[in-house]
């Protein structure tokens, strides 16, 4: 905890002694009828103590939230943006007349602009740019597919019901809950309560069912809307499980994820390709997670856009031809040595990470650049970005490195990509599973002699000691990487015995010296034959649109200064329309004009709005700035018109004949809106903006 707040939570908790003390004394000078002096004395001390306690609560108030743990202004802010997206129909909740569905959102027009134009600057800015595969893969995945990749059997959120209604929550939730109040608006609290629950905070994803539970207990936390006793927690599968076919025989799942697609094709893809590594696979789709208790508005939704990439690479080597391009780029970082010493994130150079080992390889750091990159041209706040590497608990056993780039938003710091180096997992599961070899292979100019890695599991005693699990561990057994397996010799020699994980089973068993043997053999080999590792980085769409849409959002006051306009700042590369063309008046000879300047920007793919209403000029700027509409072109001859940009307000006069063209230009990113104002004559008029 800092020291000041620390140090202010301790003078408070003594000032509440004191006029709970004095307080005390007051009823007791009454009480014994005391002389009204004495009594008027201790009054006024009692009044200077509350007083002074007043000043430390104002103090440590004020400490909470300039340290970004108050929420007041956080909350205040997020209605703002949230109640002008849903007026101007960015988005809104789903089957509203029917009182909705938690948790399913309808994208309105504008929304689904932004959607669009943040999608297609994805495809361009990896998938061209990355000479990508792109695929296309069905929702409804077969259960098989999702048992091989674990997730039928891991793939839950711990929940408690209310003992008397049934209704279900989120149990990490309540916990995080009741914590957060407790640091923010609790001011009563001692320092040490305080960094409890600080503590907790920090490792409540480790807890387990019972500890979770054992924590909701201590804590006294019962069901938010009934305060009725909670059930102990238990997993909950977060998918949507369904049958294929009519005869339901066929169990299947909406898919949680769209990556199992690109693995199951592996093969194909790699012949596609030419049977070529390194390549790259993506798909841009919708997943399904039955969340328990959905909040957050588009934060954490039971339907939405996943963008995710999988990037096949020899796991000998992960370097990366395009590495030199980012290696400069510097942005905040915050690795894992930082989090548990409890510093924050730096700004760290990505050549000097990868250099240092902090990032695990370049294709990781890559692509870790590249994201920034992508985020930062979409309108993210770089200052507001972070990419923070998993702690070793939280990361997945098969896991060489995983980061999460991270955007701060009202609600907190929100993972909205997760990058990680996922080794060979998961095209081993589903090879162990489908019993096709999803490999890859490398020539070799000459033959080579190489030491061979031979493992000889011994089936009659796997049988004897396994028996109908015999099959999953021979199969674990031979699908082991060199390293594995002489580490196995070493302790099969020295112990007899060891405990070894079982993929399929996903448990330990134990396997002794007489149930397989292990040596290495020379020979001549003219390919080598492996499992390429999987570096992924995955992109919740729905997230950073969200993100975007609070970091854009800002208000300024109209020009009489009697109200606050409402202003989104989106770059003009995700703008839902990039253009707005105004007549300034209603007459024929305008509107002509403006059609002619309408038919113009449809033809160079602009996408743009007429106003043709008579409100006054400044009231149709406003109404455009609160889409976040960048351009306005107000026609007000019939041989010039002027171009209004949004952010500074500045106009420029240019002819009707140019008008589509430089706001095609500045719209692509060809020109700046710099360039415009050096080019055109400058243009002011008092009744031309709010």
């Amino acid at each position: 905890m800092d020291a000041t707040e620390q140090s202010l939570r301790q003078s408070l908790s003594e000032k509440s002694s004191s006029v709970e003390s004095q307080g005390n004394a007051v009823r007791a000078l009454k009480a014994s009828r005391a002389a009204k002096p004495e009594i008027d004395a201790a009054i006024d001390l009692l009044n200077k103590l509350k007083l002074e306690k007043s000043t430390v609560e104002k103090q440590l108030q004020s400490i909470i939230t300039s340290s970004g743990n108050g929420s007041l202004n956080r909350e205040a802010f997020r209605q703002a943006v949230v109640n002008t997206l849903e007026r101007r129909l960015f988005y809104i909740p789903s089957f509203k007349i029917y009182r909705g569905v938690a948790g399913l959102f309808d994208y309105g027009p504008p929304g689904c602009a932004v959607k669009s134009n943040v999608l297609s600057f994805w495809r361009q800015h990896f998938i061209l740019e990355e000479n990508m595969l792109e695929v296309d893969c069905p929702c409804v995945t077969p259960e098989v597919v999702l048992k091989a990749s674990g997730h039928v059997d891991k793939f839950t959120d711990l929940m408690v019901k209310d003992e008397k209604t049934g209704t279900c929550y989120r149990a990490d939730h309540l916990l995080k809950d009741y914590c957060t109040d407790k640091v923010e608006k609790d001011l009563t609290i001692s320092a040490d309560k305080a960094a409890e629950f600080k503590d907790v905070l920090a490792v409540m994803e480790d807890y387990s069912p019972e500890e979770l539970g054992a924590k909701l207990k201590e804590y006294g936390i019962t069901a938010p809307d009934t305060k009725n006793p909670l059930s102990d927690p238990y997993p909950f599968n977060l998918m949507f499980q369904t049958s294929i076919g009519p005869s339901g025989l066929i169990p299947g799942y909406m898919r949680p994820e769209t990556a199992q697609g690109i693995f199951v094709n592996f093969k194909d893809l790699y012949y596609y390709n030419g049977r070529k590594l390194p390549f790259a696979a993506a798909q841009i789709g919708q997943a399904f997670r039955n969340e328990i208790s959905p909040r957050q508005g588009l934060l954490r939704v039971r339907e939405f856009t996943l963008a995710e990439i999988e990037h096949f690479v020899d796991p000998e080597n992960k370097s990366h031809p395009k590495f030199p391009d980012v290696s400069k780029l510097e942005f905040l970082m915050f690795p894992r040595e930082e989090q548990m010493s409890g510093q924050s994130a730096k700004k760290l150079c990505i050549g000097e990470a990868v250099a240092k080992g902090t990032v695990n390889n370049e294709t990781l750091g890559y692509f870790i650049g590249r994201v920034y990159l992508f985020l930062t041209r979409l309108g993210i706040d770089k200052e507001r970005l972070r990419f923070r590497q998993h702690l070793a608990n939280e990361m997945a056993h098969y896991a060489a490195d995983c980061w999460d780039a991270e955007i701060e938003s009202s609600y907190g710091w929100i993972e909205c990509v997760g990058i990680a180096d996922r080794s060979a997992y998961d095209l081993r599961a589903h090879s162990e599973k489908s019993g096709v070899a999803l490999v890859a292979e490398e020539k070799y100019a000459e033959p080579k002699e190489v030491e061979k890695l031979v493992i000889n599991p011994v089936k009659k005693e796997l049988g004897l000691a396994f028996k109908g699990n015999q099959k999953n561990v021979v199969e674990s057994l031979e699908a082991m990487n060199e390293k594995e397996a002489m580490e196995m010799k070493a302790s099969l020699e020295s112990k007899g015995e060891v405990e070894f994980y079982v993929c399929t089973l996903e448990k330990n068993v134990i396997i002794k010296k007489n149930m397989v043997s292990i040596s290495k053999e020379k020979k001549k080999e003219h390919r080598r034959v492996f499992t390429p590792s999987v570096i992924e980085p995955s992109f919740g769409i729905g997230r950073i649109i969200y993100c975007l849409y609070e970091h854009c959002f800002s208000t300024r006051p109209s020009k009489a200064g009697d109200e606050q306009l409402n202003v989104f700042r989106f770059p003009p590369l995700v703008a839902p329309i990039k253009c707005t063309v105004f007549p300034l008046v209603q007459n024929q000879q305008f509107e002509e004009a403006t059609k002619v300047i309408s038919k113009e920007l449809t033809s160079v793919g602009i996408s743009h709005k007429i106003d043709i209403t008579g409100t006054s000029i400044g009231k149709r700027y406003a109404r455009t700035d609160e889409l976040g509409v960048p351009f306005a072109i107000t026609v007000d001859s019939d041989t010039s018109v002027t171009i209004r940009e949004r952010d500074s307000k500045d106009q420029v006069r240019v002819s009707l004949e140019e008008a589509a063209s430089v706001v095609s230009s500045v719209a692509e990113g060809k020109m700046t809106w710099q360039d415009v104002w050096a080019r055109f004559p400058h243009h002011s008029s008092a009744a031309a903006d709010e």
